[in-house]
């Protein structure tokens, strides 16, 4: 049976929401149709590592920022992030996140490779599990491996969530999103054409 129960009754009642994204192969693919059906007015921020080498993830932020509604643009270290913006991990680069204040700053690292990777899925939503005063959306898509599923198990310590894997029949490699559904967390589990469908209900 799909669904994280914890605080399933209580969703709604969160009205400080943030979105966390992490995909391998085939990901840019991904990622442009799922971003691109964000509207401009989601109510969230969002986060994304896409599995990628130092150099390519600004062409890939910059590619995506001319299709999608949403700016998309890749993250830089200090920066407080605003709804309605994807920052994509540089590669080469952890991505996590501090409170400012009341905001919520990225911070950028060069730390371990995590299972060899970083960015890494799981870096990020560990960090993201420790600001507890925003309910979290999790998304896993295609990709090798099992990237994300230590992370979304992590997130449901720490709070609420709603945890979303990229169905085998649309994911180029199905190895992340197997694994995220193994941890038993994912609520949905969508066709890459209806993740972002999925993603705005819960906003």
């Amino acid at each position: 049976m799909l669904g994280n129960e914890k605080n399933k009754d209580k969703w709604f009642y969160w009205n400080k929401k943030i979105i966390v994204i992490g995909t391998s192969t085939g990901g840019p693919r991904a990622l442009q149709t799922v971003l691109a059906g964000l509207p401009e007015t989601i109510d969230a921020p969002i986060l994304v590592v896409q599995h990628m080498p130092s150099g390519f993830t600004k062409s890939l932020a910059d590619r995506l920022n001319s299709l999608c509604r949403i700016q998309v643009k890749e993250a830089e270290d200090g920066e407080l992030i605003q709804k309605g913006v994807a920052y994509i991990a540089p590669g080469g680069f952890h991505l996590k996140v501090r409170k400012v204040g009341m905001s919520i700053a990225i911070l950028l690292d060069q730390s371990e490779l995590r299972s060899g990777h970083r960015p890494s899925v799981d870096v990020l939503f560990e960090s993201v599990s420790e600001i507890t005063d925003f309910a979290k959306i999790a998304v896993i898509m295609t990709g090798m491996g099992m990237d994300g599923s230590s992370g979304i198990i992590k997130l449901n310590q720490m709070g609420p969530l709603k945890a979303i894997a990229e169905s085998q029949k649309t994911s180029i490699v199905f190895g992340m999103p197997k694994a995220a559904i193994a941890t038993n967390l994912i609520d949905s589990i969508e066709d890459v054409e209806t993740i972002a469908n999925a993603i705005i209900s819960y906003c």
